[in-house]
C-alpha cells in the first residue's frame, strides 16, 4: 500500500546527449576546407573574368569580363547553396568530410549559416584584427571560432 502523504515520485529516464555522439572536426581539416573553398571561389569568379578580358577586344572586354565574373559567381553561389541546404556543407567541407550543425546536433538552417556565420561575421570583419581573433578561437578546447559562437554552430565530422 502506498502512503497518500508521501511526496510525488517521478521516474527519470536518462537523456542521451546529442553532442556525445558527434566528433568535432579537426582544426587542420577545417583549414583545408577553407583553403579549398577559397580556391574554388577564385577559380569560378576570377578565372572567367581573366579569360573574358584576355579574349575580348576594345570596350567589349570589360563587359565580357564582368559577365564572366557574374556567371562564375552564380555557379559558385548555386553550388554552395545546394550543398549547404542538402547537408550543411560548403564544397570544401564536402570534399574534406565535415559539416556545420547546431550545437545541439540539429541541422543548421541556410538562413543561420548565411546571416550569422557569413553576413554578421563579414560586417564584424571590418573591425581591425577581428579576422585574426576569429580564426585564433579555433585553438580553444571547444574548437569554435567566433563566427561559430555567434551562429550557435559547430563543425563536425560528417
Amino acid at each position: 500500500m502506498t502512503n497518500p502523504y508521501a511526496p510525488p515520485q517521478a521516474m527519470v529516464v536518462d537523456v542521451i546527449d546529442p553532442q556525445a555522439s558527434t566528433v568535432l572536426a579537426d582544426r587542420g581539416t577545417r583549414l583545408v576546407a577553407v583553403i579549398l573553398d577559397s580556391i574554388i571561389f577564385g577559380a569560378l569568379f576570377y578565372v572567367p573574368m581573366f579569360v573574358m578580358l584576355a579574349s575580348g577586344s576594345g570596350p567589349n572586354r570589360v563587359a565580357l569580363g564582368a559577365l564572366g565574373m557574374l556567371v562564375g559567381l552564380g555557379v559558385w553561389a548555386w553550388l554552395t547553396i545546394r550543398y549547404l541546404v542538402a547537408n550543411g556543407q560548403s564544397v570544401g567541407k564536402k570534399i574534406t568530410g565535415i559539416k556545420i550543425t547546431r550545437r545541439d546536433g540539429s541541422r543548421a538552417s541556410l538562413a543561420r549559416i548565411f546571416w550569422l556565420r557569413n553576413v554578421v561575421n563579414g560586417l564584424l570583419s571590418l573591425i581591425p584584427f577581428y579576422g585574426i581573433i576569429d580564426g585564433l578561437f579555433i585553438f580553444a578546447e571547444s574548437r569554435e571560432c567566433l563566427h561559430d559562437k555567434i551562429a550557435d554552430t559547430i563543425v563536425i565530422v560528417a
